[in-house]
Parts: C-alpha cells; structure tokens; sequence
C-alpha cells in the first residue's frame, strides 16, 4: 500500500509536469497535494515497516519529536490543499469569463506558500508545547506512530496547556478550511442549479465530482477517527482506524483523480507512448 501510494502520486507528479495541457492551476494544486501525500506517508508507515521488520516499537525522543512535527505539518497542509482546490473550483464555475484573471500564477504561488507557512507555525507550535513536556522513563505510546494527541497525554507533567493549544488549533486550522470548502461547495451547487440544460449541469459538476470525492473520504475518516476516540477508549481500535486516513486516503487519491478525470488519462496514455521502449 505504501509503494502503490508514493508511486500513484508520483506518477500524477510526472504527468503534470510534462504534459503542457495540465500547466493550469487545479493541476498545479493537485500535484502540490500528490506531493504532500507522499511525505504525509512517508511520515509515519516507513517506521511502522521498520518495527515490523526487526520486531522492535522503540522510537527515540528526538525521532518522537520530529514525527509529530511532520504528521502535524503534513494533515494540516492536506487541510488547506483541499480547501484552496475547493476555492479554484469555485471560480472555474461561478467565475469562467474571469478564472485565468483570478487564479493567475501568482496568486495561485501565494495560495501554496500561505499553506505551507500557516501548516509550519502550526507544527512548530505542537512541537515546542510537547517539548517542554516531562516523561517517565518506561513510556509506551499506544499507537503505531508519535501521534500529538496520545504523546501529550502519556506525559507526567501537567498537560492542559497543550490540550487548549490543541482544541484551539483544531477548530481555526481544520474548521476553517472545512467551512471554506462547504461554503464554496454552496457556491458551486446554486450555480449548477442555474443552468439550465441538464448536459450542462452534469458538465460543470464533473469538473468537481473527484476533488469532492477526495474531500469527503479524507475528512469522513479524519472525523470518524477522531469521534469514536472521543467516545470510545479503545486505543487499539483507535489507532487501527487511523490507518485510514494515513495510508489509505492518501493510496485512493492518485486513482480517484486518474480514473475520473479524462485529462488525467489523456495525459497519461501519452506518457506511456513516449517512454515505451521499441523492439531491437
């Protein structure tokens, strides 16, 4: 599954790369998410494969630490990525005449830049609360990765700022971009609605249909992660069911894109023509 995810979203790296059809913002911002999928998995699972492998959990307090501040970095990144490509869909529908006035180049190198800065303070900010933290010497993390939230509370001291510091970054940093996509979503809908030939209508939604598929299996696992740890103290089951969302979200991506989106086939089939290498 790792494999198939890394090379998936590489592929859709490569394709959007050469294929000059595919040098428009909503496949600039795709490739942008194909990229931190990748380092979003490659985060956590390499580890998890290494501990399988030689049959040892250990993980170093440095090695923690800089896991937590990379799955911190990376979710809150794939965050924004949605809501950004949420807002491009929104133009490309509500606004056609103006969306290359809109979404020029530089607004679209400012829309990524303002994620990955925002996502980097966020992380800094989890990673430095966790660090002035004091564990017991015998600590065992109840999952199959440093996960923010179950390391603040394996920790011995007093843990409520980091809790607040938590609960706050999580209704700014994954509320809002979730309001801006359902927000521009009700856009798209009432602008749909409007047309008025039913070709017409099924063709402006089409151009969303796999960015809204990618959206709500990536947040309906999210939630539901979160929600039955909320209710339920299983951590195992917890922790079973964040394999979901990190490494199966980010597997689907790349095959949702690609098997619903023409262009990406297109792009695809002459990708393999030209690499194809001919009989001697």
């Amino acid at each position: 599954m790792y494999l198939l995810t890394v090379l998936g979203n590489l592929l859709i790296i490569l394709v959007t790369i050469s294929d000059s059809h595919l040098h428009t913002p909503m496949y600039f911002f795709l490739s942008n998410l194909s990229f931190v999928d990748i380092c979003f998995t490659s985060t956590t699972i390499p580890k998890m494969l290494v501990n399988i492998q030689t049959q040892s959990k250990a993980i170093t307090y440095a090695g923690c630490i800089t896991q937590m501040y990379f799955f911190a970095l990376f979710v809150v990144l794939d965050n924004f990525l949605l809501a950004v490509m949420a807002y491009d869909r929104y133009v490309a529908i509500c606004h056609p005449l103006h969306y290359m006035t809109i979404m020029n180049h530089r607004l679209c190198g400012l829309l990524v830049l303002a994620s990955w800065f925002m996502s980097d303070l966020n992380s800094l900010l989890h990673s430095l609360m966790a660090l002035r933290l004091s564990f017991c010497t015998d600590l065992e993390i109840p999952h199959f990765f440093c996960e923010p939230n179950q390391v603040v509370h394996c920790a011995c001291s007093d843990t409520f700022l980091n809790d607040l510091v938590v609960y706050i970054a999580a209704v700014l940093l994954a509320g809002g971009p979730l309001a801006g996509i359902l927000y521009s979503y009700s856009k798209i809908v009432a602008s749909v609605h409007a047309i008025s030939s039913a070709r017409g209508k099924y063709k402006a939604f089409s151009t969303c249909a796999s960015h809204l598929s990618v959206v709500s299996l990536f947040y309906c696992t999210l939630l539901g992660v979160y929600l039955s740890s909320a209710v339920t103290q299983n951590l195992r089951s917890t922790a079973t069911a964040s394999v979901m969302y990190t490494v199966v979200t980010p597997m689907l991506n790349p095959f949702i894109y690609s098997l619903r989106n023409k262009d990406i086939k297109s792009a695809l089939k002459v990708l393999f023509e030209k690499i194809k290498i001919s009989p001697l």
